[in-house]
């Protein structure tokens, strides 16, 4: 019995424990076959799931099926939570309740046993006797020893059906939410990959395997967070959390509290202990988003967990240990930000091991008519109309304009014009903002030279930035106050100097 448990124990699927233990007890029953069904009281059902003969053939999960009527499912049930075996010897009847859990082809001598574990009843256990032989009182002594362990085994291999039955129906639901994100899989291919984003794609391969930190650096909107998965994907941690930080989306005063966590009663509202970003992407990869937003009293606190992997909870004593690879991004001047003084320069060498540089989108513009494509079919299925795809004239103009949005724009202007095209066609001049051929007036010799949206206007961004730098200038860099910059711009002082931050303005150099 003891090699008994522990083949039992030894499989997780229990076909491969029926057939091992077949062939260890042909040596003490007349066995001719094993047959385990499992029984589902909540489906009324009866199934085979495994099959032994003293040779150790099996049949794993077969597919004989039955349906239970009602009285016979409660009787069964209750037979079952007795636990007492059943010996029909040659062609006794069975109990009616019995008859339809037994299979038809089993005609000889039967031992009958249920398979019960603490929570719930699991199935039945049969064993045929060989042609002409009959069990004895200690033969059927030994049939009720193995009750237990063929349960234990049973319910093992229920417990491993349904962590398979709930692993596809995740996977049914991922499929169908990416389906409506128009993206085919989480590890899809980066558009672009193969032409202009060549060399970031070397670089993401070329440190992928390892775990150095990394600094992604790009415009807003250049796709910093989809090569950070990337690297993730290609990581030794893939199967673990990817947990993206908008550093500059938290305020100040709650930024120890998100990245480390705190604990319970260390601050008015800390009713409960409370796992930091940190903490929660153990093995993982975190991705510190707009990383040069964070205030210097942050930027020391991440150093350390930089170079010492442990930090303490916010009202915590105790030092925590948290293996975590940290990809940080920003699409301002980290470089100049360390020269005056507004990043530490230790976090800034801890940070940037691997830098990576990713183009905007006008420095590689022979992507933009694999990504319009990628973005219509996306936006399709998105918006449940018909696919549209842009044409040789869309594409020209796309590759005309200069997408100060970079990527995001661009899925921004395709949505926009699958909404306005309505399934037929992309409406991609209205998307970009231009009037149709027939209603624009004839070209100047200056837009003939200059073609393109931003010619007409400055982004906003720059027209921010520009009214800025003018109130500075008024102000000889003076920033609150009544004579200040935010009281002439009629904003709190603390927006302005946010806005100043976003827009890489420097207040120094309008003091004279």
């Amino acid at each position: 019995m003891l090699e008994v448990w522990r083949e039992a124990c030894r499989h997780i699927e229990i076909a491969d424990s029926a057939a091992i233990i077949s062939h260890m007890l042909a040596q003490r029953l007349p066995m001719a076959h094993l047959v385990v069904r499992s029984f589902s009281r909540e489906q009324g059902v009866i199934e085979t799931v495994a099959i032994g003969s003293p040779v150790g053939v099996t049949s794993a999960h077969a597919s004989e099926r039955v349906q239970l009527t009602g009285g016979n499912i409660r009787k069964l049930a209750v037979w079952c939570t007795t636990g007492e075996a059943v010996h029909r010897a040659g062609n006794e009847p069975l109990p009616p309740y019995l008859q339809p859990a037994i299979p038809a082809s089993l005609t000889r001598d039967l031992l009958i046993g249920p398979l019960v574990s603490e929570h719930q009843t699991l199935g039945i256990l049969i064993v045929e006797s060989r042609p002409s032989q009959r069990f004895s009182a200690d033969q059927r002594h030994l049939f009720g020893q193995l009750l237990e362990p063929f349960a234990s085994a049973l319910e093992n291999d229920s417990r491993l059906r349904e962590l398979k039955a709930l692993r596809e129906a995740a996977e049914a639901d991922k499929r169908r939410l990416l389906v409506r994100l128009g993206r085919e899989d989480l590890d899809e291919s980066i558009v672009g990959a193969e032409r202009g984003l060549r060399p970031v794609m070397d670089r993401v391969q070329l440190v992928s395997r390892s775990d150095v930190p990394i600094l992604l650096l790009g415009e807003t909107g250049s796709g910093k967070e989809v090569v950070a998965r990337a690297v993730h994907l290609r990581s030794k941690r893939a199967g673990k959390p990817f947990i993206r930080v908008n550093c500059g989306a938290i305020p100040p005063e709650l930024i120890d509290s998100e990245l480390f966590g705190h604990e319970k009663g260390s601050f008015t509202g800390a009713t409960a202990t409370r796992r930091g970003w940190f903490e929660r992407a153990n093995d993982g990869t975190l991705f510190l988003d707009e990383i040069g937003e964070l205030p210097l009293a942050a930027q020391v606190r991440l150093l350390r967990i930089a170079q010492e992997g442990t930090f303490e909870r916010v009202g915590g004593e105790a030092s925590v240990r948290a293996d975590v690879r940290i990809i940080a991004a920003t699409h301002r001047d980290l470089a100049g930000m360390v020269q005056n003084g507004s990043f530490r320069e230790d976090l800034w060498y801890r940070l940037a091991v691997f830098p990576i540089v990713i183009p905007p989108l006008r420095e590689h513009r022979e992507d933009i008519a694999q990504l319009a494509e990628h973005f219509a079919r996306r936006a399709a299925l998105r918006f449940g109309l018909p696919p549209a795809l842009p044409t040789a004239t869309d594409l020209t103009m796309l590759a005309a304009y200069d997408w100060p949005g970079n990527v995001r724009e661009l899925a921004a202007v395709i949505d926009r014009a699958a909404i306005l095209g309505n399934g037929e066609r992309l409406e991609i001049a209205k998307a970009l903002g231009l009037s149709t051929t027939a209603d624009r007036p004839a070209p100047t010799p200056a837009s003939r030279d200059h073609p393109g949206p931003r010619t007409l206007i400055p982004s906003l961004d720059d027209a921010i930035r520009s009214h800025i730098e003018r109130a500075l200038e008024i102000t000889a860099g003076r920033i609150e106050g009544n004579n200040g910059a935010a009281a002439m711009l009629r904003i709190n002082p603390h927006t302005l100097r946010s806005k100043m931050r976003k827009l890489g303005v420097v207040w120094r150099s309008f003091r004279q």
